[in-house]
Order: C-alpha cells, then sequence, then structure tokens
C-alpha cells in the first residue's frame, strides 16, 4: 500500500455518485418526457442520449452502470485505506468484503425477481446490477490491498485484451470467430450454456458471466482514482493525473473501436475504455469545481442522493413514485397543455424521490452495507 493521507470525505464523491443516481431515479426519465414536446432542438438531443443502444454504440445512459462502479472503486479505496491506518487487519477486509458481496447477490435476486417464486428457479435471474457491484468490489478490494497502483492497472489492462482475444478469436459453436452479432458473440453462448436461471435478453444476459471480468476493471480503475485522491500532492497535480488517465482512456477506447465495437451489452473492452476514460474526466470535473474552487451549493441536491445511493436503487423499484407524484399534484397541473403533462408528473415524482432521501439525510439515516 502507498503511503496516503487519513482519509476525510470528499464532496465531489457524494455529489459524483448523486449525479449518476439522479439519472436512474427520475431525472433522465423527466428529459425524456419533454421529446419532442418543447420544439427545442438541444432538448431533443439530450433525450435521445437518456436511451440505451440496441447494440453496437454508445450514447450518455450506457455510461450510468460503468460510473457508478467506478465510484465504488474510489469509495472502497477511501474505506480500506482507512481500515488499514487503524489496524484492522487485512484478512478482515477481505471478510467484509466477501461479507458484503454475499449480501448484494442476494439482493440482487430479490431486486431482479420480485415477487420472487423460489419453487421455480429455472424463471430466476440471477445475474443482476448489485450483484456485479458486489463482485466487482470483493475483487478489486483484494487487488488494493496487494498490488501497488501501477501493478492494477496492468492487471486491468491485460483482463481487457484477454477479454478482447476471446471475443475476436475462439467462436461460439455454430458460428464463426469473431462473430459479435446478437445471437452468434462467445458471451450470449456461455450465458445460455452455463448461467442458471432467467437471461434477461433471452440470448444472453448483460450481466452476466463472461462480462464480469471486464466490469470489475472500470472498479479498479475508481480505485486508482481514489488513491490519486488521497496522495499528498496539490490539487492541480491530481487533477491532471485524472486528467491524463481520462483522455488515454477515452483515446485508447476510441481507437480499440475500429477492431471491437463499442457494446454496452457485452462490455467490450473499448467500451470499458471509454467509459473508464469518461469516468477520470467527470471525477476531475466534480473535484476542481467542488473540492478545489470550493463552488458547494450547486451540488447539494446531487450530494443529498449520493448518500442514500442503495435506498433510492431499492426504493425507486419498490415504490410507484409517479402514481404518488399524480395523486398529490394532478390537480394542479393538469390545466397545462395536454403535451407537457407526462413532463410534470416525472418532474412531481422526482421532487418526492429528493425529498424522500433529504428526509433520510436530515435524519442522518445512511444505509450503507
Amino acid at each position: 500500500m502507498p503511503n496516503l493521507n487519513s482519509p476525510k470525505r470528499l464532496l465531489s464523491i457524494d455529489a459524483l455518485r448523486g449525479f449518476d443516481m439522479w439519472l436512474i431515479s427520475g431525472g433522465g426519465a423527466f428529459i425524456v418526457c419533454l421529446k419532442g414536446v418543447t420544439g427545442i432542438t438541444w432538448v431533443d438531443h439530450i433525450a435521445d442520449q437518456l436511451e440505451h443502444t440496441a447494440w453496437n454504440g454508445f450514447t450518455f445512459y450506457d455510461f450510468i452502470f460503468p460510473l457508478f462502479l467506478f465510484t465504488a472503486g474510489i469509495s472502497l479505496s477511501f474505506s480500506v485505506t482507512a481500515g488499514l491506518q487503524k489496524g484492522i487487519p487485512r484478512k478482515s477486509l477481505y471478510t467484509k468484503a466477501f461479507r458484503r458481496m454475499l449480501i448484494l447477490f442476494l439482493l440482487s435476486i430479490i431486486d431482479k425477481n420480485a415477487p420472487l417464486d423460489i419453487f421455480n428457479p429455472a424463471q430466476i435471474r440471477f445475474a443482476g446490477v448489485l450483484a456485479r457491484i458486489g463482485l466487482a468490489t470483493f475483487i478489486t478490494t483484494f487487488l488494493y490491498i496487494r498490488f501497488p497502483q501501477y501493478k492494477r492497472l496492468l492487471i486491468a489492462v491485460a483482463v481487457l485484451f484477454l477479454y478482447f482475444l476471446v471475443l475476436r478469436f475462439i467462436p461460439a459453436p455454430g458460428f464463426a470467430a469473431g462473430d459479435l452479432s446478437l445471437e452468434g458473440n462467445i458471451v450470449g453462448w456461455v450465458d445460455r450454456n452455463f448461467l442458471p436461471g432467467r437471461l434477461i435478453q433471452k440470448t444472453y444476459d448483460e450481466n452476466g458471466l463472461l462480462t464480469q471480468l471486464p466490469a470489475c476493471c472500470l472498479t479498479i480503475a475508481g480505485s486508482v482514482a481514489g488513491e490519486i485522491l488521497q496522495k499528498e500532492q496539490a490539487g492541480s497535480a491530481k487533477i491532471a493525473r485524472l486528467v491524463l488517465y481520462g483522455i488515454a482512456g477515452i483515446g485508447t477506447g476510441l481507437l480499440w473501436n475500429n477492431v471491437l465495437p463499442v457494446n454496452k451489452h457485452l462490455w467490450s473492452s473499448s467500451f470499458i475504455m471509454l467509459t473508464g476514460g469518461m469516468s477520470f474526466l467527470f471525477l476531475a470535473v466534480f473535484y476542481w469545481l467542488i473540492d478545489i474552487k470550493g463552488f458547494k451549493k450547486w451540488a447539494f441536491p446531487f450530494k443529498v442522493i449520493g448518500m442514500n445511493s442503495l435506498v433510492i436503487y431499492f426504493a425507486f423499484h419498490f415504490i410507484d413514485f409517479r402514481f404518488t407524484s399524480r395523486m398529490l399534484f394532478e390537480g394542479f397541473y393538469k390545466h397545462a397543455p395536454e403535451k407537457y403533462i407526462p413532463a410534470l408528473n416525472a418532474l412531481g415524482a422526482l421532487l418526492l424521490v429528493w425529498l424522500f432521501l433529504y428526509i433520510l439525510y436530515k435524519l442522518k439515516v445512511f444505509i450503507k452495507i
């Protein structure tokens, strides 16, 4: 482990995580509802970026989960460093990370299968967002404790290169090597034959087996970013490192796209490099604005969301905020032009989400695993 400062909570990290969660907890839906309504071209362009790509290609909405994996790596680096400086044994930190992985796996099954039919395992989806986060943080915790920064980066690069070789040169039975079509890719074949239960896309699962390893590289990258923020050096030097990694990642991803398409469903190596690079740049901007320049007031709404990200992830799945918005606010917005009503209802739901989290924030209730 490098010699780092005693970690202190940075507002920029909570705000960045909150910005990410804001997009999936109502912010993105509000903007999408404005598409074709306002007559403003740039609003429509933004709305187009808040829907996933069908296969190859990239939209900003494809960036949300990679960014969360990245911020998980940042937070992990701070918590593990603090644990080591307190004298907590490495074995205890490994055990904690392993226990967290198991809890997230169980929560993932509940999240993706509610109502859960435990007597029909063939219809249970075992892959999921929370399970992926649990595995990625467990692996990254082990690597963060055992290896210095440059070795972790080398491990991530090696994993992405090996994954590239698998996609390009190992054929799925019945298909040619390098077939990256929806039906013929090796990732889908592995999921269909080795991943039990239900596959969300029928022929594959976007959070399935082979894609776990490249996804982990984003959390490894986040641990590197967190380590940079903890170093005893000027803020400008930290920003420069983050920007350098960001530009290198984006450039590599775009170049790699020429031989391996950027594909969120396959978590292709080019996709990981592109989104990893973007994550470094977003962190650099948030850190510069908030923790270096001191512009903090604008980040407070995101901070409220970011400090209870697990709560809002579950709440948004199990609580119908749009229904409540309609019950509370329809008497006001029903007099608006009809084309604006879906957007106004989505805005009301977003306000309810934030107020719910704000109450928890004021009560100092923060749910973590």
